[in-house]
């Protein structure tokens, strides 16, 4: 029995692209590592090794460059849609085309040499510091009619240093947790959210910045704002409170490593009246626990794909 080609895909991974704007004194920088991913009328590369209908990935990677001279960056969702359509409309054999996108930050280094200011700041228009861990992403698909867009972000670490507590749970003859009236609660956010936008030719798009900046804050606002009893809890109310204040996003996909922190014992210690009293802790990164959830918009097909 003949065997069967089945679901493929090829393109150019991890693209570095850094668009400098030099418009004014004031430099702006877009950092982005895009990835490309192609699929349609590919049966004949894999089976008879002809590439007539072949896009070359060194094709893609030009792509992500030229776009970003021609069109600009003014976010990473509205130049991963320029992208994902080009692909699929300009190239017949490709039908579909996904765009996934990571975002670095930088923010502008500071100086008090007034040589350096610029017009009445202490900043420096064309020095800047990455910002470490947060990274902005977004994944785009496009197969002709209809334009997805999941955006999102990853390696946001939050802690709250109280307002958490968990006991209650199951206890079995393995169980040595200890219930806990007061505890951290830490975790390194991997978030991702879907929107209703459809790129209909009629179809107005969201402002994505402004959209991404206000998810944000809803969710940091959520897991400092909500007693937690467990992280399952501050998921389910940092996903709603997304969906209640930003009628964009139909639905939100969230990833919470549990960043344990043990209270340190000092019974053990040869030091005398030294106590913890809640004040020092052993932060253990791992093994951890993994607390994965969706929360959808009433009606809303879940589109998110679980890793």
């Amino acid at each position: 029995m003949p065997h069967v080609l089945g679901q493929n895909q090829y393109g150019k991974a991890e693209t570095r692209v850094v668009r400098i704007y030099k418009d004014t004194d004031r430099h702006e920088i877009k950092d982005l590592n895009v990835s490309v991913a192609l699929s349609g009328d590919l049966s004949d590369v894999h089976l008879t090794g002809s590439n007539a209908h072949c896009l070359p990935t060194d094709t893609t990677k030009n792509t992500c460059f030229a776009f970003a001279k021609q069109y600009g960056i003014e976010s990473a969702e509205a130049y991963g849609i320029k992208l994902a359509r080009h692909f699929v409309d300009d190239t017949e054999p490709i039908h579909r085309s996904r765009i996934r996108i990571e975002e670095y930050f930088w923010d502008r280094i500071k100086t008090p040499d007034s040589r350096a200011r610029f017009i009445g700041s202490d900043e420096i228009g064309h020095s800047f510091v990455r910002r470490g861990g947060e990274v902005r992403t977004t994944e785009i698909t496009y197969d002709g009619e209809r334009v997805q867009v999941i955006s999102g972000l990853k390696d946001l670490v939050v802690l709250n240093s109280t307002n958490s507590e968990f006991w209650g749970y199951i206890k079995d003859e393995y169980t040595t947790l200890k219930e806990d009236y007061d505890r951290i609660l830490a975790t390194q956010v991997t978030a991702r959210w879907a929107f209703g936008f459809e790129g209909r030719e009629d179809e107005r798009e969201p402002d994505w910045n402004r959209s991404y900046a206000k998810v944000r804050k809803h969710l940091l606002e959520a897991f400092a704002e909500t007693y937690s009893y467990s992280l399952q809890q501050t998921l389910f109310a940092m996903g709603n409170r997304v969906l209640d204040n930003r009628p964009e996003v139909d639905e939100v996909r969230l990833s919470l490593p549990n960043k344990h922190h043990f209270l340190v014992d000092f019974d053990g210690f040869a030091v005398e009246g030294l106590k913890n009293d809640r004040e020092v802790y052993h932060a253990a990164d791992r093994p951890y626990g993994l607390i994965e959830g969706t929360v959808l918009r009433e009606g809303a097909t879940a589109v998110i794909p679980v890793d």
